[in-house]
């Protein structure tokens, strides 16, 4: 009888000790979540969420306005160059009449195009801000310093190309730039022993916005995470002091 009681004691025993510890690992993953959620007194998910978007409408709603007025991209950092070989196909041609000033010329225009393109990208990239999940949200806000933006090229780049091109196109041709550029590589390419350039600058320029314009979304990205003045609402401030820990 005693061996029994023993027995059930022990059990009993077992079980206060095990209920203890499993209150115990609950109390430490519940702090866990806490830390990484911001519950408690700290942030929501909700206060993540909308505060990871309004810096993202915010840098991204500057870099369009910069890029897609007159001069955003031809008198930028991001000014958008001619292709490599256009430099060859340049050198032939600034020796024959009519043909002196071409590159200047085209420079300017397919930098128009691109500034009439950019007006076509902030509903894009609303539209994606607007699908970032909580898990995007804190992979962005606990990530490297380039994280959202990295995330905006891969949920945004193709669509952005198509909407880009057709505009790029359109912007070209407003400014006459493909014809002088055809123009530039048909007399190009009739010259002795050249290799044949290519007449389409579509493609190119397209391209060429697209990476002017995610630098410098990740410019303002670096400047959001970095300097506490460019976090100009009390819910940025309080998001990016996660980040700042």
């Amino acid at each position: 009888m005693i061996k029994h009681l023993t027995f059930l004691f022990t059990i009993v025993a077992l079980l206060f000790s095990t209920n203890v510890e499993a209150q115990k690992l609950k109390g430490l993953l519940n702090k866990a979540k806490e830390a990484v959620t911001g519950e408690g007194g700290g942030l929501s998910k909700d206060e993540v969420g909308k505060g990871l978007k309004e810096a993202l409408n915010i840098g991204v709603g500057e870099a369009v306005d910069f890029l897609s007025v007159e001069d955003g991209y031809y008198k930028s950092p991001y000014k958008i160059l001619m292709p490599q070989e256009a430099e060859k196909v340049m050198s032939k041609l600034r020796v024959v009449p009519g043909f002196s000033n071409i590159e200047a010329d085209i420079l300017e225009k397919i930098n128009r195009a691109a500034e009439d393109a950019a007006t076509k990208a902030k509903p894009i990239f609303i539209g994606a801000i607007k699908q970032m999940t909580f898990k995007d949200a804190m992979n962005i806000l606990m990530g490297e310093q380039d994280a959202a933006t990295r995330y905006l090229e891969k949920s945004t780049y193709d669509q952005l190309y198509s909407e880009f091109k057709p505009v790029i196109i359109a912007s070209l041709d407003k400014f006459k730039a493909r014809e002088t550029w055809r123009g530039a590589v048909k007399a190009h390419n009739k010259l002795p022993f050249v290799k044949k350039a290519n007449p389409e600058l579509d493609d190119y320029v397209a391209k060429q916005a697209l990476i002017g314009m995610f630098g410098l979304v990740e410019k303002k990205e670096e400047n959001i995470r970095g300097n506490t003045d460019a976090r100009p609402s009390a819910l940025l401030q309080k998001v990016f002091a996660k980040q700042d820990n």
